[in-house]
């Protein structure tokens, strides 16, 4: 499902018009992405949980040549499935 579809999925759950709907789902991934770049998570019960996570520096290797490369350090984002999420994808 990519966004164009959630938004026609929304629309016609919600009963809004598809403006209202792509509103609501712009304000809801700018929320996220705000409340991430200040560090913090994103906690939907049942849904998940969104977070900030830390990877360190590291030792990698060009897949091309086979050199030796340095991996910095970096910050990326994270989404840990909620209990019923996780029950329904496994049944």
């Amino acid at each position: 499902m990519n966004k164009g579809e959630l938004i026609d999925k929304i629309s016609k759950d919600a009963k809004v018009t598809k403006g209202q709907a792509g509103d609501a789902l712009d304000s809801f991934l700018s929320a996220v992405t705000g409340t991430l770049a200040k560090g913090g998570k994103v906690t939907l019960v049942g849904f998940g949980t969104f977070s900030v996570s830390k990877r360190s520096a590291r030792k990698g290797r060009n897949p091309q040549t086979g050199k030796e490369i340095n991996i910095k350090a970096k910050k990326v984002a994270k989404f840990k499935a909620g209990t019923e999420l996780a029950k329904k994808v496994n049944k």
